[in-house]
């Protein structure tokens, strides 16, 4: 087995594989590269191979490295994974997609994702298009609000939106931590509870990295490439997520006929088109102990008809 691991070990891991079930000859996507986390476990797993998708042009360093060490078993195609059926035209076996943003996101402070420590308020998961500092000083108060609200769930939001506008009128928010302060003048920090600033830059991300339509694509076009019991693994991190993921899997296995709150889902006749899909799947204890961000993590499968 190869010695050159990921720094990061990614969320429900062993359920992910235990799940998806590598095979010998089988293809799969990581439709979430980052730090090549799943893609490895899988190629370690089974004589298989992977193809992975990733928009962040930061994760192609680890991609080469794992071409090197995998050859021809492992590809990677640069795209997000809402393009899924525009960069996997071939039929797969299975397919695995960790929504939100990645912890070597998080952990580069330069990328602004987190409210922790200073940086430009960037957000972009590719490096491209409008930022989170855009978002902040150019949309209207009522749509900023709406943007916190519908994104974020913040109870708050339509204060907080005001209160950026305010500060946006003196200069233009450029930094996380400037928002993050902005946020804690309206909701005060307390011990042992989630950080105020949590929900707001959530929703920004969101907005910035369009990520629920996104998602919705990435679902419909890999549920589209599956072959006759190809497996689709989905590990999610938020209410919102999570919603898509399993209304998305209720209507295609025929247990609802529900759309989603963001686009309609694009199966219209009724028919079902997955054998099997599972209910929520957490993560064990000692995981959280481990790693705390898993404690929001939930596992869905859907079997392909």
């Amino acid at each position: 087995m190869p010695e050159n691991k990921p720094k990061h070990i990614p969320v429900m891991l062993r359920e992910v594989l235990d799940n998806l079930s590598p095979t010998d000859g089988k293809v799969y996507v990581d439709a979430t590269f980052g730090n090549g986390g799943y893609t490895q476990a899988i190629l370690d797993k089974a004589d298989c191979k992977v193809i992975a998708l990733d928009r962040d042009p930061n994760v192609l360093t680890r991609a080469r490295e794992l071409q090197d060490i995998y050859k021809d078993r492992f590809e990677f195609r640069a795209g997000q994974f809402g393009d899924f059926a525009n960069l996997v035209s071939e039929k797969i076996d299975g397919a695995v997609f960790d929504i939100g943003v990645s912890s070597m996101q998080l952990d580069n402070s330069e990328r602004g994702f987190s409210f922790s420590k200073e940086a430009p308020l960037d957000m972009r998961m590719s490096c491209q298009g409008k930022s989170a500092a855009d978002i902040v000083n150019s949309l209207s108060e009522k749509d900023l609000a709406d943007v916190i609200y519908k994104y974020g769930e913040e109870k708050k939001s339509r204060q907080i939106a005001a209160r950026i506008v305010s500060a946006r009128k003196i200069k233009p928010i450029s930094t996380t931590t400037e928002l993050a302060e902005i946020i804690y003048s309206v909701i005060h920090k307390t011990p042992h509870s989630i950080d105020p600033a949590t929900r707001t830059f959530q929703a920004l991300r969101i907005a910035v990295n369009n990520e629920l339509t996104e998602l919705e694509n990435g679902l419909e076009g890999a549920l589209s490439r599956l072959n006759s019991g190809g497996k689709l693994v989905v590990v999610s991190f938020h209410s919102l997520e999570d919603r898509i993921v399993k209304n998305f899997f209720n209507q295609n296995s025929g247990k609802a006929q529900g759309v989603s709150r963001y686009m309609p889902l694009p199966v219209s006749s009724g028919e079902s088109r997955l054998a099997f899909s599972s209910k929520a799947i957490k993560p064990n204890a000692d995981e959280i102990n481990v790693n705390p961000r898993a404690r929001s993590a939930k596992l869905r499968l859907g079997v392909k008809i």
